[in-house]
């Protein structure tokens, strides 16, 4: 079986550390991290009167996970504004959610190590369940302060029109 068909050469899965995310039509700046895009399905379990002692199993509901983003803390204000659709304080009484344009489906693309873009994954219906302005501040640290959004989500798929990239070949001198 051949894990790459327009690279056969290749035999290394791709490294976890080169990525985007799009959203409203554009890159978000400094994103870090990325949680995991994790699916999972309810078990129905049952049994026919006639059955032996073992139960029979089915799929069931399937839920998506929440999705997290962190970056570093600087003057853009993304995660802030989407965390305002959902609830603002200063909006007032009966104005807190904007109901209208609080979901925003977003783009998350992997990319190889020669830059190219290699796989995307369209995440759809998303809203911000959690939002972390700023982290514990520490004077004795020495970290970057990280900034994170909990995106919840309706689900996710794989965009088919983003195909293996043909790899590069570098001649050595």
């Amino acid at each position: 079986m051949v894990e790459f068909s327009v690279n056969p050469q290749r035999f290394d899965p791709y490294k976890n550390f080169k990525f985007r995310v799009k959203w409203d039509g554009r890159y978000v700046a400094g994103i870090s991290k990325v949680g995991a895009l994790k699916r999972s399905t309810e078990v129905v379990e049952h049994r026919v009167g006639g059955d032996s002692s073992t139960s029979r199993k089915s799929p069931g509901r399937s839920k998506f996970e929440a999705i997290t983003l962190e970056r570093g803390v600087t003057h853009d204000t993304d995660f802030e504004a989407w965390a305002n659709l959902v609830w603002n304080v200063e909006a007032g009484l009966g104005a807190e959610v904007s109901l209208k344009d609080f979901r925003k489906d977003i783009i998350i693309e992997m990319y190889n190590e020669a830059g190219q873009l290699a796989i995307a994954y369209k995440v759809f219906r998303c809203w911000v369940s959690e939002f972390q302005a700023m982290p514990e501040l520490d004077a004795n640290a020495n970290a970057v302060a990280i900034q994170t959004i909990k995106l919840e989500n309706e689900g996710w798929v794989r965009d088919v029109e983003v195909v293996e990239p043909s790899e590069p070949s570098f001649a050595g001198g």
